[in-house]
């Protein structure tokens, strides 16, 4: 089956209320129609996704997403500016005839709506011959480490997904920034593929965020303390002779992840990730080959808290399940 053909099948297993995963510049998505309420509910199952935790729509364009959320002058201005791309916003839903065009089982509950413009040819493709839009999470178990290849998906959901569409590796490799722009002050809620700096500069002002702690309320997708996890134990260090220390004193049975080579640092395999753009992309594979026996302890030095070294240091963070030694 051709690209084509693979296209007009998933639109097809979209439309009758089943699931496809596709790729996106940031990351693998597990699509359903977000206007129905039955075809959404087969996300949570196939993920074992809590329902308290809102989905993103996907669209075609800022056109299309207007349609389904209320857009004011700072939605439209960031849109217009970083769509298609990995660029999340949280905005109030459209009601039609008294109800909400995306239903609640999508949003948690809440009457906002995070929605986005992937880049990616092959997705916008795909959302470009549908007249409703897809929600997508990442196409993976719940808290797992997210998919950034097809074959990432296939291990992980198998045949729970009614296609997967092969894009190739994802070509950021972390998710979406999400910003709520539902209220007065607009909001950083999650660190993503797309720089604070970039939106604050563009908006000309600050966006406002609470950091590195467990929210007391989850607002959209990725906000928990613990998610992004392998089943290999997870530590993070803003300290490399912490890091180090560490390292010695569990006498070299672990695997380093860091920007730069450590040459003094005892383990069993040291992976040099790169920085910034480089460091993104090759986070989520590089946990996904290390979450096996004989790998160790994971430990981890957090790139610095600018550029993509904030979405970085936030999925390391939340992979660790634990506070910066």
């Amino acid at each position: 089956m051709d690209t084509t053909d693979q296209i007009a099948y998933a639109r097809r297993i979209l439309t009758e209320g089943g699931l496809v995963a596709f790729p996106t510049e940031t990351v693998y998505g597990l699509g359903a129609r977000a206007d129905r309420s039955e075809a959404v509910a087969k996300i949570f199952q196939a993920k074992n996704r809590p329902t308290f935790d809102p989905l993103i729509a996907h669209f075609p364009s800022v056109a299309s997403a207007q349609d389904w959320a209320r857009f004011d002058d700072r939605a439209e201005l960031l849109a217009n500016a970083f769509w298609p791309g990995p660029l999340t916003l949280i905005l109030p839903r459209v009601h039609r005839d008294g109800q909400p065009r995306i239903p609640d089982l999508a949003t948690a509950g809440l009457d906002t709506v995070g929605v986005r413009v992937p880049s990616l040819p092959l997705a916008l493709e795909l959302l470009n011959g549908l007249d409703f839009p897809v929600a997508a999470p990442s196409a993976n178990p719940f808290g797992y480490v997210s998919p950034t290849t097809a074959q990432h998906v296939r291990d992980s959901l198998g045949d729970r997904v009614g296609l997967i569409l092969d894009g190739g590796p994802c070509s950021v490799g972390v998710e979406s920034t999400i910003v709520d722009l539902s209220g007065p002050v607009a909001r950083l809620l999650r660190p993503g593929g797309l720089a604070r700096e970039a939106l604050e500069q563009a908006l000309g002002q600050k966006l406002e965020w609470e950091g590195f702690r467990a929210p007391v309320r989850v607002e959209a997708p990725g906000m928990m303390d613990s998610h992004y996890s392998p089943a290999v134990a997870v530590e993070v260090f803003d300290d490399v002779s912490r890091l180090s220390a560490r390292a010695t004193a569990l006498d070299g049975n672990c695997t380093v992840l860091s920007a730069a080579p450590l040459p003094d640092v005892r383990s069993r395999e040291a992976v040099v990730l790169g920085e910034g753009a480089a460091m993104a992309v090759a986070l989520f594979a590089t946990l996904r080959r290390l979450d096996r026996p004989g790998t160790g302890t994971i430990l981890a030095v957090l790139p610095p808290p600018e550029g993509l070294g904030l979405a970085v240091r936030d999925r390391l963070f939340r992979a660790a399940r634990s506070r910066v030694s």
